[in-house]
């Protein structure tokens, strides 16, 4: 009775460990492939074949990012993972530490049709989300897609650029600053046409409205919405080794004013100040938040890897609180700061020998106030604090492609800041930083 059971059972079993590898290991086959191996006139055949055709579009990539840190001082403030702890000149970290899950469904020609992403970003401090969003494609035409959920803002190249493909540990200031998380609630119509033989193959236009507070805030706590739009030239081939590729910016928003004090900077022979205006008609206007960018980068091939070259440039006006230029995460119960910035982003990088080393060269700024320069920051008689000091980084590296799924990096980061009248800034800050950083992903 035994060796019946255990001969009907067996070719059952073998069927369902054939099918469960296939299932496992052939995303990319297709379903005719199952039919030729799964015998689907059985219910467990049958079954086993609806489970593939529903999941064979999901496809899972991830990546942590483990560093060790060496920073100037104890305690030193750095905007490569956050600020050195008041007795800590070192520290291992886990960066970041990601999952991502994306979906891909086709319409009956094999054209995709829907395509949504799922990514969470876990450490040693939390477990947060990162995107969240769905995307339709239009397939008439194939020109239009929209977009609506937690997603990158359409803005600028770096911010766009993935944490583990950017060859640098982590994005400007700048971009650290008025970007923060890089991703907001949003909708966003994109043109980039589909077609191979398109005459606008090589143009990508995106343009939505955000929130506007990002991932900083919880929930949405004002009416405004930030509209975004950028367009953008992908890779372009001028010669046979040449590529290049650029784009411009726009942001447009704001958010609620929640007190009638607004400072905005002002000038006289005797020196740069705020200046507030304490109208009451200022308790619900729109605080403003302006942006402009402009990037470029050209890319040379050559039989041992390539040459690259990056430029991006951002101006505007930003609204924050007198501690800082972040957007606000609440609204503030404290006066509105108006300022005028700038900032931008160079990299230089470089093959050497082969595609798996690389020599990378960054230096990038960001001046919170352009109104005010150095010693006028903090002279007698001002209220212009430590919010308002320029910084410029030049960072220097080695990354070593050490496979397709493993690389080591090893970046320092030369950090500096206008010297001001203020009492601590009169000088550098000590807040150089040493990282080198073991990245894995699947």
């Amino acid at each position: 009775m035994v060796r019946t059971i255990r001969l009907l059972l067996l070719p059952l079993l073998r069927k369902l460990i054939v099918a469960f590898f296939l299932l496992c290991t052939t995303c990319s086959l297709k379903a005719q492939f199952l039919n030729d191996m799964i015998d689907t006139t059985t219910a467990v055949g049958k079954g086993i074949l609806q489970l593939y055709k529903k999941f064979d579009r999901i496809y899972f990539t991830g990546y942590i990012q483990p560093q060790f840190q060496v920073a100037q001082e104890k305690g030193a403030h750095s905007f490569s993972g956050g600020d050195f702890a008041p007795h800590v000149n070192n520290r291992f970290m886990l960066r970041r530490g990601r999952i991502r899950l994306d979906y891909a469904r086709m319409n009956k020609d094999e054209q995709l049709s829907v395509y949504f992403v799922f990514q969470f970003d876990g450490t040693e401090r939390g477990v947060f989300i990162r995107d969240f969003w769905g995307r339709i494609f239009e397939n008439k035409w194939q020109n239009f897609a929209f977009t609506m959920g937690m997603f990158a803002r359409p803005f600028g190249y770096e911010v766009n650029m993935g944490s583990a493909d950017r060859e640098s540990p982590e994005r400007g200031r700048m971009s650290q600053t008025l970007m923060k998380v890089e991703r907001d609630l949003g909708a966003m119509v994109s043109f980039e046409p589909r077609r191979p033989n398109h005459p606008l193959r090589y143009l990508k236009i995106d343009a939505g409205f955000f929130n506007g507070q990002g991932l900083n805030a919880s929930a949405e706590y004002d009416s405004y919405k930030d509209f975004i739009a950028r367009a953008s030239l992908k890779p372009y081939p001028v010669t046979k080794e040449l590529l290049l590729s650029g784009g411009l910016s726009y942001f447009n928003g704001g958010f609620f004013q929640n007190t009638q004090y607004t400072y905005q900077m002002a000038g006289d022979g005797n020196g740069k100040f705020f200046v507030v205006d304490s109208s009451i008609n200022n308790i619900g206007r729109k605080a403003p938040r302006r942006y402009y960018g402009a990037d470029m980068q050209w890319k040379w091939k050559h039989s041992y890897g390539n040459t690259e070259i990056r430029a991006e440039y951002w101006r505007g006006t930003q609204t924050a609180s007198a501690g800082t230029t972040e957007t606000p995460a609440a609204l503030l119960q404290e006066p509105y700061y108006v300022r005028k910035f700038d900032g931008a982003f160079f990299y230089f990088l470089q093959n050497v020998a082969n595609t798996h080393h690389q020599l990378g060269v960054k230096y990038d700024w960001y001046d919170p106030n352009t109104k005010v320069k150095g010693e006028e920051i903090g002279a007698a008689g001002n209220n212009i604090n430590a919010t308002n000091i320029k910084y410029t980084t030049l960072s220097f590296g080695y990354n070593y492609s050490i496979n397709e799924n493993v690389r080591l990096m090893f970046w320092y980061d030369i950090v500096k800041n206008e010297h001001t009248s203020l009492t601590g800034y009169t000088g550098d800050i000590k807040d150089n930083i040493f990282t080198t950083r073991l990245q894995f992903r699947f």
